[in-house]
């Protein structure tokens, strides 16, 4: 049976629609994953978590040779060496293989901080970053993570509290390094020991930087696992997706 003009212009129509329907989905672009965290961040991300590991642990073990507090950390999760047989050979606690084990540390913290915050500042990444920091919006992104309802979608934004979190820390790396060089040389370096009223002034100081930087990494440690596309971008640089794209019908 011959078909109408009409009949052969809607099957024209109808077939046209389909092949561009499936060409559509066939060559779809793939979305590419957005690049947010460059190489030397990345770098200089975990070479700091192994500088800061180091740093804690033999921390702990100088903090125990001489405590500010009636208690001292158990040596296993301290780091200076095995203590008895320190005790046996050498009548020390794991002091002086502590002392090693932190200047091993504190020279990677130092060189690493410097790269770190030189190509933040040189590029302008701080500013962009890590301000504004308004009231307004700290008080609202409180108030979102205390309602679970604080969002992760673009990962290249981070919210007010995690700007402040991270000048915090920052701050505190600033800080750290400075009163630890005052505990050092405080005679050499007896005018930075002054601002910190003293060697023992600078002690103090120093412990409490460790403690905001253990209580940091415990926070920083938990959201990470709570949103693990961030530890595949400190990895990759790369944000993976939010949510996995939804299959064409």
């Amino acid at each position: 049976m011959r078909r109408s003009g009409m009949e052969r212009t809607n099957l024209l129509l109808t077939t046209s629609e389909e092949r561009l329907a499936m060409a559509s989905v066939s060559i779809a672009p793939v979305q590419r994953q957005k690049k947010i965290q460059p190489l030397i961040v990345r770098i200089t991300h975990w070479i700091n978590a192994v500088a800061m590991f180091i740093m804690i642990g033999s921390g702990w073990r100088i903090f125990n040779d001489s405590p500010l507090f009636p208690f001292i950390f158990h040596p296993d999760i301290t780091l200076g060496g095995d203590v008895q047989l320190s005790f046996e050979k050498w009548q020390d606690s794991g002091m002086g293989g502590a002392l090693q084990w932190h200047f091993a540390g504190m020279w990677l913290l130092v060189l690493n901080g410097l790269v770190y915050f030189a190509y933040n500042f040189a590029t302008g990444r701080f500013r962009m970053k890590l301000l504004p920091v308004t009231l307004t919006g700290l008080l609202g992104d409180i108030g979102d993570a205390l309602r679970f309802k604080l969002a992760h979608d673009d990962l290249s934004v981070y919210n007010h509290v995690q700007k402040l979190l991270y000048i915090g820390v920052l701050t505190l790396g600033v800080l750290v390094v400075l009163s630890g060089l005052a505990i050092w040389k405080p005679v050499q370096l007896w005018w930075l020991t002054d601002l910190f009223y003293g060697f023992q002034g600078a002690r103090w100081v120093h412990f409490f930087c460790m403690t905001g930087f253990v209580l940091f990494l415990i926070v920083h440690v938990a959201l990470a696992v709570l949103v693990p596309r961030t530890i595949v971008s400190m990895i990759t640089g790369n944000a993976p997706p939010a949510h996995a794209p939804k299959e064409r019908e």
